[in-house]
């Protein structure tokens, strides 16, 4: 049966969101809404598995920076472990492998989740309409009572915090957390960093010695975790994380679901592997003899990144070959970026020992029967 002009009409506003004039009622939601990349944990790049964490770095699921300042050891691993009948398939888990049960005043542990300044505008932070963000996440940990979460403001040194209890032990709990928008210090338009959202694993008293700040307010340390509990005072403690959305509102949405090829790219704008850990017998590139001594690779990255990125490497002996006519050569030297690299495209070279003929192309290939954790990185993270 034909739509009457009135059906249609309630059908257009139920698609388009509010700010179009519709109610966004729709089955079919905005995309991106969450302002998290791979909230899902679903994406990994860099591997399943870290042990013997006790610095800063991204080490599995992306875009999860996890940050230990002298406080304990730390294993970081996508897990399995997911809510029941959520549609989670992965979850982000933190395992304290080294304790310490009373923490210096300088010590914390952390993950944050980083964002670029030119994705946050429409937030109109800095004016009198800045919006208010909620942040839904599900967490598990054997380790019950008071967590803190946080939005940096490191644009302007400003900080919120806001506290959540685990209550039941080893059991997942969905958190819902608003933070008022903030009407003071606009972030910068441009692709550097301008807002984290961390999570407290644990801290000093440098961190929980004042007051905690419910409020949007100048950076003060002692006022940013007080309460939290230490998650590093005994090594049967663990985290889990998933489901993580923060979005522009005063309520959580269910969770937005994104296709892993999309989801894939997104992460690539700040990370992207020529050649993984994972990659066995395989061909990487296709490059050319710059000179005689000198194979180059142009590569056309999947997207655009956020800025040059920087290579990142680590080389067994033989476990590169450069595959030219009926022969190859073996790459023993580390890669150079050139200097005319860009955040679309770049070209890497290899000073090889080998000796070729200028212009002779072949094909980058790893040879790992023994060399399988070789990799070669190209790193934009914030």
């Amino acid at each position: 049966m034909a739509l009457s002009k009135v059906d249609l009409e309630n059908q257009v506003e139920n698609i388009l969101p509010e700010t179009l004039g519709g109610t966004g009622a729709s089955q079919f939601p905005a995309q991106f809404r969450n302002i998290i990349i791979n909230g899902d944990m679903s994406i990994a790049q860099r591997g399943t598995s870290v042990s013997g964490i006790t610095g800063v770095g991204y080490n599995t699921a992306d875009r999860w920076l996890f940050s230990v300042g002298a406080l304990g050891t730390w294993t970081q691993s996508q897990s399995t472990d997911v809510p029941s009948n959520q549609g989670f398939a992965k979850s982000l888990k933190i395992d304290c492998t080294t304790a310490k049960a009373s923490p210096d005043a300088s010590n914390y542990a952390l993950m944050q989740s980083r964002f670029e300044g030119q994705n946050l505008q429409y937030l109109k932070k800095g004016t009198a309409s800045a919006e208010s963000l909620t942040l839904s996440f599900w967490v598990k940990s054997n380790k019950t009572g008071t967590y803190v979460c946080e939005i940096d403001d490191a644009d302007n040194s400003r900080n919120i915090n806001k506290s959540y209890t685990i209550n039941s032990a080893n059991t997942w709990e969905k958190k819902e957390i608003t933070f008022a928008g903030d009407t003071t210090g606009a972030f910068t338009n441009d692709n550097n960093l301008s807002m984290n959202v961390i999570w407290w694993l644990g801290a000093g008293s440098n961190y929980t010695s004042g007051t905690l700040n419910n409020a949007w307010e100048s950076t003060v340390n002692a006022n940013r975790a007080v309460g939290q509990v230490n998650l590093a005072d005994s090594t049967a403690n663990e985290w889990y994380i998933t489901g993580v959305q923060l979005e522009a509102g005063t309520s959580a949405s269910d969770f937005e679901f994104l296709p892993v090829d999309v989801n894939l790219q997104r992460c690539q704008r700040y990370f992207y592997q020529i050649i993984s850990k994972s990659d066995i017998n395989s061909l990487n590139a296709y490059g050319y003899y710059y000179s005689a001594s000198n194979v180059k690779f142009p590569i056309r990255l999947p997207t655009q990144m956020r800025t040059t990125p920087t290579l990142l490497q680590d080389i067994d002996t033989n476990a590169l070959r450069f595959y030219r006519d009926s022969t190859y050569d073996g790459l023993s030297a580390n890669f150079l970026l050139d200097g005319n690299g860009s955040g679309r495209y770049v070209s890497m070279y290899n000073p090889t020992d080998a000796s070729g003929t200028a212009g002779q192309s072949g094909q980058l290939y790893k040879y790992t029967p023994t060399q399988a954790d070789s990799y070669i990185w190209l790193d934009a993270e914030l």
